[in-house]
């Protein structure tokens, strides 16, 4: 081998796992960026599309893309496992950020709502797709910190989607879905050159096609479901996006009533205390986790258990409390609970479900996350209109602990990384 040939190698082996995960963590951003945007310019595109005053056609517009992500995503799953995930991941960001840049056209509600619906099926996608190609880049020492670094992305991504509103309201709501979406188009055309698929995947794939021999589709997801420890780790995710979800959608609502303070307020200081505190957790969660694995097998679930721990006092203190430490003390203890459980989801899976079927197992997880926040949101609407909103995040605390106690319970990995 040349050394030209043993240089590419040594690269390709120790600096491109994280290569990917920059060129991902950009996507990530992309991805919660494009569809938080719609949310925060409600207000400007009023004047233009006379449907957006009803709060129920604009519950719907949102609502169709939750719905139409949630059942796409099993299905993104199985394909992932069967084709190239890089070939998905591109499509992906280019298809929702070319709907980005056409709503920038749309002259009525019957355009939005389709397109909302289109992006819905490409942004389900991308997150099965990325974690699994991550995790495989990334075995072992560095897993839950890469996918923890990863998922920061959406974070940052989510609080820069708010600033469409800003750019709305110098330009236009136009210019705005336009500028965003000719961003995304151009790093897709960057992705085609630089992301590269895992060889061990490639040979899979490979070996699947000179065998001849035609597999079932839906065999990776009867391999899944035929998993008993997958439906546990399916439960404790679903629970704890109970919350995570009633964070999303009635934290401002929550800080409003509980602090006496206007909408105005409430809302920017419950996003950054969430993001802020998120960014931190995962980044910790993801470090604590690939130290303790190398010592002890369940160190990925106790790093979790750890995470899901300090979101049932945190909880209760979103419920109940009324001054500003404990409401925003609360929100900054949730926020870094809850990244230190999102950054070990996937590694988790990895010490249970094989290579082969992993984005299927995600995509049934990020479904039934979906659902769950659909249904949550729902129930809390509901509770809120009753004033017992903070009742309803302090009754969330304990359903957090049934599955944290299912987790440690159940949950006995013998490798951390599946064959």
């Amino acid at each position: 081998m040349t050394k030209y040939g043993e240089g590419c190698n040594l690269f390709m082996k120790k600096y491109y796992p994280w290569t990917l995960v920059g060129l991902l963590w950009f996507v990530a951003l992309l991805n919660y960026m494009d569809r938080q945007m719609l949310s925060t310019m409600q207000e400007a595109m009023k004047a233009d599309i006379s449907e957006l005053n009803r709060a129920e056609a604009f519950g719907a517009l949102m609502a169709v893309f939750l719905w139409i992500y949630g059942i796409v995503s099993p299905f993104a799953g199985i394909i992932a496992d069967r084709v190239s995930r890089k070939k998905l991941i591109v499509g992906s960001i280019f298809v929702w950020s070319a709907v980005t840049f056409l709503m920038g056209y749309a002259q009525n509600y019957q355009q939005l709502y389709w397109l909302r619906a289109l992006m819905g099926v490409s942004e389900a996608l991308y997150i099965p797709s990325a974690l699994s190609l991550i995790a495989d880049w990334h075995e072992g020492k560095s897993r839950s910190l890469a996918i923890g670094i990863h998922m920061t992305g959406l974070y940052v991504g989510q609080a820069i989607g708010g600033f469409g509103a800003t750019v709305a309201a110098i330009f236009s709501w136009h210019a705005a879905f336009h500028w965003f979406g000719m961003i995304g188009i151009a790093y897709s055309l960057v992705l085609v050159l630089l992301l590269k698929e895992n060889p061990k995947h490639c040979s899979k794939q490979s070996s699947k096609e000179s065998s001849g021999k035609r597999t079932n589709p839906l065999s990776g997801l009867s391999v899944v479901v035929s998993t008993w420890a997958f439906w546990i780790i399916l439960f404790y995710f679903a629970v704890p996006s109970l919350p995570g979800w009633a964070t999303k959608n009635w934290l401002p609502t929550l800080f409003a009533g509980s602090l006496d303070i206007p909408m105005s307020s409430a809302g920017p200081i419950s996003t950054i205390t969430i993001a802020v505190s998120s960014f931190i957790g995962v980044i910790i969660g993801g470090i604590m986790s690939d130290r303790w694995v190398q010592r002890n097998l369940r160190g990925r679930i106790y790093t979790s258990a750890i995470g899901l721990g300090l979101t049932v006092p945190a909880l209760l203190l979103l419920g109940f409390g009324h001054s500003l430490v404990a409401v925003v003390g609360a929100g900054l203890c949730f926020g870094v609970g809850y990244g230190i459980f999102d950054a070990n989801n996937m590694p988790i899976l990895c010490q249970f479900i094989s290579s082969k079927y992993r984005s299927t197992a995600y995509g049934i997880m990020n479904m039934t996350g979906v659902f769950a926040g659909a249904a949550v949101t729902q129930i809390l609407g509901k509770w809120s209109d009753g004033g017992n909103l903070g009742l309803g995040f302090a009754v969330l605390g304990g359903v957090v602990v049934v599955a944290l106690i299912l987790q440690l319970t159940c949950l006995r990995p013998t490798t951390d990384n599946m064959a």
